[in-house]
């Protein structure tokens, strides 16, 4: 019942982060104002705002001005539902404090990330509005490993954010811009402070890979040309919940291969 309610909760959370991002493009205020239809300005009232349902409801169209809704809208709050239920079902039993605190800090940069992964793959942008906070973010969470004297983690963390930022930075620097951004450089320093070492060389790694993957088909059907700007983003995000979830299973799986040979 725990799990089925986060699920709903993260629906809800899903909604709100699709205003974020909308209202990131328009570069309004997110916190004040109603929801309305980004076509015909109609306010919405709460029939139209229940996650997911009242977009399957309205059949996917606004019930004022009859155009389609994007995709983007359900995808985003089933996304948010269904890692808000993994988080949870991965951190479960929370025992003490400490494991709240950290099973928040997992609900908060996951919406961090959300929003990064929408905005980047739409605007081939990553929004200084939303790396900063999230660094920030994850810096003071951080900071408790120092205030219970685990240096060590801290010292961890830092190091793989440092070493992670400066290697990005070396290719934006060597390329000059053409092969990664500024915005690259943030979002790998964000995800050292999330994920340590050695679990940041395996994101980075399911990144790169997973990009040249996506990049190759997208040439094939023609989509794409090798000349063509992908925004990579969204692979750094989707290497770091791989990570999250399975960075320790690939590390021993690695490691026993390694081993056996």
């Amino acid at each position: 019942m725990v799990e089925i309610f986060i699920f709903l909760f993260g629906l809800a959370v899903g909604s709100f982060l699709n205003c974020v991002i909308y209202r990131l493009e328009t570069s309004e205020n997110f916190l004040n104002g109603r929801s309305f239809c980004p076509n015909c300005k109609h306010i919405l009232s709460w029939p139209d705002l229940i996650p997911l349902f009242s977009f399957l409801i309205l059949k996917g169209k606004c019930r004022y001005c009859q155009q389609k809704i994007s995709w983007q809208y359900p995808f985003v709050e089933i996304v948010t539902g269904l890692l808000f239920f993994l988080i949870t079902n991965y951190q479960l039993p929370i025992t003490n404090f400490s494991e709240f605190i950290t099973l928040c800090f997992l609900f908060l940069v996951s919406c961090f990330l959300i929003i990064i992964f929408v905005y980047d793959l739409k605007h081939y942008i990553i929004p200084d509005k939303v790396i900063y906070p999230a660094i920030i973010t994850a810096s003071i969470f951080n900071f408790q490993f120092l205030i219970f004297n685990q240096f060590s983690i801290f010292k961890n963390l830092i190091s793989s954010a440092l070493g992670a930022s400066i290697f990005f930075l070396v290719i934006v620097l060597i390329s000059k811009g053409k092969w990664m951004g500024v915005g690259d450089v943030k979002l790998a320093f964000l995800m050292g402070l999330i994920l340590g070492w050695p679990n940041i060389l395996i994101a980075l790694f399911l990144a790169f890979l997973i990009g040249a993957i996506i990049g190759l088909i997208l040439i094939f059907l023609r989509k794409k040309t090798l000349k063509s700007e992908i925004p990579f983003g969204p692979f750094l995000i989707f290497g770091t919940f791989i990570t999250i979830f399975f960075g320790e299973k690939i590390i021993d799986w690695y490691l026993n291969l390694f081993l056996l040979k």
